[in-house]
């Protein structure tokens, strides 16, 4: 989990006092506060209600729900979903009394040398996954379809979009959702849970696929890995950002079952489903588990085991 400084940690958590004896101070507080069931039913109980808040002084106000396969239209939704998510984990820090940098964005860190390292790392193992499956005969490039200035303005704007699925997806499912629910259960079993989560709620996406949605899960797992070992997720954000932007923007294929407009090429997938993802597009290709496990190898060399005690969770 995050590494808290020596300020943070001096924070006593809400309740820690010891609570008066009796039945109903069991059941809802522990030794270190509430206990992390009733947090993350609160938690969630605020991210509902200012996501819905915002998303519909959104719709009104800027008319998001159009164009819904436009980076225009992606950068504000997963704005506001990252938003309405961190805004609750602001409000949780408040009532436990910890600080929100505990739950894996540490503000002094934003966008630095972490984050430009994932995006290395995350358009690396794209550019290395349709790399394999373009050597057996699988994808195409295409011709282009942007160019001169429209290329420039319209991946700048995808950039931009994936910056922002990043931070929404990554502090949803491992950021206070993690941080808290690994004080209950521990660390690994929280991290399994949450990304068996990620995994089945891309289901939804149209084109998903059982097997795509078991490389998101594995996906989730791995940038577990990295916020164990970073000790915060500015790495997996990066991450994630780049390797949407390969898929969708620089590769032009389908990402996670979405095919998204205004991309680089026409771009083409052929072949068997397990060689190229399908509908999925690369994410549900065997080669995606291969590009998963060489990424957990980086991350391992990259990032050595910090000593016990360094790490919360």
């Amino acid at each position: 989990m995050a590494t808290e400084s020596s300020s943070e940690a001096s924070s006593s958590p809400a309740f820690q006092a010891p609570p008066p004896e009796g039945l109903a101070t069991r059941i809802f507080l522990g030794p270190d506060g509430l206990r992390a069931g009733w947090s993350l039913l609160l938690y969630t109980a605020f991210w509902l209600m200012l996501d819905i808040a915002l998303q519909l002084f959104a719709g009104k106000v800027f008319g998001v729900e159009e164009e819904p396969y436009w980076p225009q239209y992606v950068a504000p939704s997963a704005l506001i979903e990252f938003a309405s998510a961190y805004a609750a984990a602001v409000m949780m820090a408040y009532l436990e009394r910890r600080s929100v940098n505990v739950y894996g964005l540490p503000a002094r860190q934003a966008f630095g040398k972490s984050f430009w390292r994932g995006m290395l790392l995350g358009i690396g193992e794209v550019s290395l996954l349709v790399g394999l499956i373009a050597a057996f005969g699988g994808y195409s490039f295409g011709k282009l379809d942007l160019h001169g200035g429209s290329l420039l303005s319209w991946g700048i704007y995808w950039v931009v979009a994936f910056a922002f699925v990043g931070l929404s997806e990554e502090f949803l499912f491992r950021g206070y959702a993690q941080y808290t629910l690994a004080r209950g259960i521990g660390f690994w079993p929280a991290a399994v849970c949450l990304s068996l989560v990620f995994g089945a709620g891309h289901l939804a996406n149209h084109g998903e696929s059982m097997v795509g949605a078991a490389n998101v899960t594995v996906t989730g797992l791995v940038f577990a890995f990295a916020l164990k070992r970073t000790g915060n997720l500015w790495l997996a954000v990066g991450w994630h950002a780049s390797f949407d932007f390969g898929e969708t923007f620089l590769f032009s294929v389908p990402d996670s079952g979405l095919v998204f407009d205004r991309h680089l090429s026409s771009a083409a997938l052929h072949g068997p489903n397990w060689l190229t993802g399908g509908t999925v597009g690369p994410e549900g290709s065997v080669f995606s588990f291969l590009t998963m496990g060489i990424s957990a190898l980086v991350i391992h060399f990259l990032f050595p085991a910090k000593k016990r005690g360094d790490l919360a969770g």
